[in-house]
């Protein structure tokens, strides 16, 4: 009974515990070679797209539309990735129209595709963002329209 205990003892003296840490890839970068991926996700050049068509090809590439709330005088700065450190891309005014399109693990942080404001007194937007109909896959948001995230406490859900 002594020696099974003992030579699993000698046989994990042998192994490289250190080899298995290299081979597994960065779950914020999934996919990435190790030597490319940084230590920390705290760095501010890292940048995560939105995806759009979460919610499968027969449902709007945005499901949910939300408005800008509480955002003080500085407004609600839109972010690359989902999280405080990441670089702001943009601030967005109280009231401004998003199209959430997805959400981070931990539901703090939304992926959003922000209405651009509109022109004129009538509340339609000039531009069309491409999100209002369906998609036929999962994939990432390239359409004209500002992208990236904002945490889920500022913003309020107004339809979908």
């Amino acid at each position: 009974m002594r020696i099974v205990p003992a030579l699993m003892l000698v046989l994990a003296a042998c192994s490289q515990s250190n080899d298995v840490y290299e081979q597994l890839p960065n779950s914020s970068l999934a996919g990435a070679p190790r030597d490319v991926v940084p230590d920390s996700r705290i760095e501010s050049t890292l940048a995560r797209p939105v995806t759009i068509g979460e919610d499968g090809p027969r449902l709007d590439a945005c499901g949910v539309m939300g408005q800008v709330t509480r955002a003080g005088g500085n407004g609600l700065p839109l972010r690359a990735a989902p999280f405080a450190e990441a670089k702001s891309l943009a601030t967005l005014e109280e009231g401004a129209r998003l199209h959430v399109c997805t959400r981070s693990i931990d539901q703090k942080w939304l992926g959003v595709v922000v209405r651009p404001a509109p022109a004129d007194g009538d509340g339609a937007p000039t531009v069309d963002c491409g999100v209002s109909s369906p998609v036929d896959r999962k994939q990432v948001y390239e359409g004209p329209c500002a992208s990236g995230w904002v945490a889920s406490a500022y913003v309020r859900l107004i339809a979908g």
